[in-house]
């Protein structure tokens, strides 16, 4: 499924938008920067509460399809600044890391 489609189904907030036309593989959920770069795979859309910096730097260093912010979390200026300079797409729900990926889940991202 593509990142846009995703978007839409979910009522996701595009915070930066990359390319919304890839295809998403699979989801990641973790907090944890060292986990994300060990189990995390290229085209996973991964799931934090994380927004500062790293997280750009770890979606591109993995090509991840994307990150989504959850719970309504606050993403950093410069981590917007420079997922716009490296065209990731950076995602914000108000929804729990729960709560979106079950939802993810049942769209078919596994």
């Amino acid at each position: 499924m593509k990142i846009k489609d995703i978007i839409n189904k979910l009522d996701l907030e595009v915070i930066v938008e990359g390319d919304l036309t890839i295809e998403v593989k699979g989801g990641y959920a973790s907090d944890l920067l060292s986990n994300v770069m060990a189990q995390s795979k290229a085209g996973d859309l991964w799931l934090t509460i994380q927004g500062h910096q790293n997280i750009v730097a770890i979606a591109q260093l993995i090509e991840l399809s994307g990150i989504i912010v959850t719970e309504d979390f606050a993403i950093d200026e410069d981590t917007i600044k420079k997922a716009e300079e490296c065209e990731i797409n950076i995602l914000q729900s108000k929804l729990s890391t729960y709560e979106i990926a079950g939802k993810l889940y049942e769209l078919g991202i596994k």
